[in-house]
C-alpha cells in the first residue's frame, strides 16, 4: 500500500480549489496523509487560501501547488493540472474537491483499483449523511438519468461526484478534442464522453457530507446558473449520443454477451 512516504510515479491526488476557505487545508492535509504526491490546482483564488496552500508546499516537497492568475472554471483547473501530471509521467490522476465533502481516507482504495483496472475510470457514488440538501439529492438523479441515457446504461453510477481515478491520456483526448467540459459542466461530461471513447467505469461507494457556513463550507453552486448550464450541457450530449447510437449499441451488445 502506498503511503505518503512511499510516491507513486504514476497515480496522484489532484484537487482543484476556488475561494474555498479554510476547509482546503484540512482537505489538503488529509489527502496528504493518505497520498503522495498531492497536486493543487488554485484557479484564480482571491480569499489568500493560494499564499496559505504555498507556505504549506514550502514545508512539504511531496505537496505541489500552482496557482493559476485568474479563473477559468474547474474544468480548465483539472485540465491544466492533467497537463502537467502528463508531461511529468503520471497515468492517472484521482480529483477530488477542496472543501472537506469528499473521504480523503478512501484515497488508497480508489487507487488501488485503479491500479488493478488502468483502463476504467474509477467513480465514486456518494452515500449521503442528513447533512445534505434535499434539492441536490434530487436534482442529482435526474442528472444520472441524462447521463445514463446519453452512454446507453454504460454503467455510471453518480455522474456528478466529483471523487472519482481518470486515467489521464483518454481524458486529455476527451477535453482537447472540444472547448466543454471546462466549468461546473465537467465532472457529469467527463463521464460521458469517456464512455463514448470506451474507458469503462467501476463504481465504488463513498461517503460524502455537506459543511454548514459555520463549520467552513463554503458552496459556489448557483441553482439558476448551474442548472442552465447542465440543460444545455445534457442536451448536446443527448444530441452526441444519437449520432453515436449505432456504437454505443454494438458496445452495449458486446458488453452482454
Amino acid at each position: 500500500m502506498t503511503t505518503m512516504n512511499t510516491p507513486s510515479a504514476t497515480h496522484l491526488v489532484l484537487i482543484p480549489t476556488y475561494n474555498p476557505g479554510w476547509k482546503v487545508y484540512e482537505t489538503v492535509a488529509a489527502a496528504r496523509r493518505y497520498w503522495n504526491p498531492v497536486w493543487v490546482v488554485v484557479d484564480g483564488s482571491t480569499d489568500g487560501t493560494a499564499e496559505g496552500l504555498l507556505a504549506m508546499a514550502r514545508d512539504d516537497p511531496c505537496l505541489r501547488v500552482i496557482v493559476l492568475p485568474h479563473n477559468q472554471g474547474k474544468g480548465a483547473a483539472v485540465l491544466h493540472g492533467v497537463d502537467l501530471a502528463a508531461q511529468q509521467g503520471y497515468t492517472h490522476v484521482l480529483t477530488m474537491d477542496s472543501d472537506g465533502q469528499h473521504p480523503a481516507d478512501l484515497i488508497p482504495a480508489f487507487m488501488a483499483t485503479s491500479a488493478q483496472q488502468p483502463g476504467c475510470m474509477v467513480l465514486g457514488v456518494p452515500v449521503f449523511d442528513a447533512s445534505v440538501p434535499s434539492l441536490r439529492v434530487k436534482g442529482r438523479k435526474v442528472s444520472n438519468w441524462w447521463a445514463n441515457l446519453e452512454t446507453l446504461w454504460a454503467g455510471v453510477g453518480d455522474s456528478l461526484f466529483g471523487f472519482r481515478v481518470y486515467p489521464v491520456e483518454p481524458l486529455r483526448r476527451v477535453m482537447r478534442s472540444q472547448r466543454w467540459m471546462r466549468r461546473f459542466d465537467f465532472d457529469p461530461e467527463a463521464v460521458v464522453r469517456m464512455c463514448w471513447h470506451g474507458v469503462k467505469p467501476v463504481n465504488l461507494p463513498a461517503p460524502v457530507r455537506y459543511f454548514r457556513p459555520e463549520e467552513g463550507g463554503v458552496s459556489h453552486f448557483n441553482y439558476w446558473r448551474d442548472n442552465a448550464l447542465l440543460t444545455w450541457m445534457h442536451t448536446r450530449l443527448f444530441l452526441g449520443s444519437v449520432l453515436r447510437l449505432p456504437l454505443l449499441l454494438a458496445r452495449r451488445l458486446i458488453d452482454d454477451r
